[in-house]
């Protein structure tokens, strides 16, 4: 009894072992999960970004694009580049506030919403985008600004932030 459990373990430990040898999968995308860079700021508060967006179009991938600039002031903060001015602090700090006003945020960032009021291609010069195209997505990296000021006011008197 006693040999057969230790060999049951030797077993269970040898497949667990081999199953985390397996070789990781890399990623063949020339723009891996990109970090939004901040390019700049104007005197008016707003923040110039380069940012990233997958799409199954052109479009597509120009309107995530958008959308994941103006998430990443109100939810993440700009963590690169943050010596050009931007302001790391996301706009909003309440712990599962994504969660808590579900309901408005998915209104504010569907397609061809509030969003859209905060974010121009102003900054963007010709040639300034970088793209890949394959059989299933389009990515687009592009330059946007986001008026962080006049989104922050439109935040506070929906009463998202105070």
């Amino acid at each position: 009894m006693k040999k057969t459990f230790i060999i049951l373990a030797a077993l269970a430990g040898s497949v667990l072992t081999a199953a985390d040898c397996r070789a990781q999968a890399t990623s063949i995308s020339p723009f891996p999960d990109m970090e939004i860079e901040c390019l700049g700021t104007e005197l008016d508060g707003t923040e110039t970004l380069r940012v990233q967006g997958k799409g199954s179009s052109k479009s597509d991938a120009i309107e995530q694009a958008k959308k994941n600039a103006v998430y990443a002031v109100i939810f993440q903060g700009i963590r690169n580049g943050a010596d050009k001015g931007c302001d790391m602090r996301p706009l909003v700090t309440e712990v599962n506030a994504r969660e808590k006003y579900e309901e408005y945020f998915d209104r504010f960032f569907k397609d061809g919403g509030e969003y859209s009021k905060y974010v121009t291609k102003e900054d963007e010069k010709k040639r300034s985008k970088d793209k890949v195209k394959t059989k299933t997505f389009v990515v687009r990296v592009i330059t946007v600004r986001v008026l962080r000021t006049q989104l922050k006011n439109r935040l506070k008197g929906d009463g998202i932030i105070k």
